[in-house]
This record gives C-alpha cells, structure tokens and sequence, in this order.
C-alpha cells in the first residue's frame, strides 16, 4: 500500500497514522509516477485536483486553463489528499468511504 501525500498535511498524517503499513510518498519531493497520476485522473476527474489549495491560488489564470492531468504533473501539491493506492485500487481524501474501502475503522 502507497499512500501519495504531503509531510506536512495533517490529513496525511491521520491517514498513515492508521495506515501504518503503508509506503508514504511525499508528492513534493517524489511526485507521483505518471502511471499512477493518469489511472487516478481517469478514475475520479475533477475531484482529484484541489481548487482551494495555496498552489491553485497562486496559479495564473492562463496556467489554470491548461489541461489537469498537465497541471498535476507540474504542480503534484494541487492533488487532493492524500492519494492511497492499495492492491491497484485508489481512494481519494480521507473520507469515510476510503476508510471503509481501506477495512480502516
């Protein structure tokens, strides 16, 4: 299990906190391998890019207008998170269905 997240987002440190088998990776420093990044594009869209994060808000308007698999590319930071990639299945945030999905109480 992989789990694609920031050292200093308190999210992902919930998360691997419950997950503590998990291979944490931070996007800032690592990225996300291009693999990964399209098949989580493909499965949830939009809701995989973080429109109210402190990177989106710096972003000029002709950088936000660029397709979004292109901008997470070069902006990892803008993913929602954190992003866990477990046995080939991903789950987005730390939400109630992930956990659920995760076996995590």
């Amino acid at each position: 299990m992989r789990l694609f997240g920031l050292k200093t987002c308190d999210t992902c440190r919930k998360a691997l906190k419950s997950l503590p088998n998990a291979e944490f990776i931070d996007v800032r420093t690592q990225g996300v391998p291009d693999s990964v990044l399209a098949q989580a594009h493909e499965r949830f869209g939009e809701a995989l890019l973080n429109t109210r994060s402190t990177t989106w808000r710096g972003l000029a308007e002709e950088e936000r207008a660029r397709p979004r698999l292109e901008l997470l590319r070069d902006h990892p930071t803008l993913m929602k998170r954190p992003l866990i990639e477990k046995d080939g299945e991903l789950f987005l945030a730390w939400t109630p269905e992930s956990r659920k999905g995760l076996g995590v109480a």
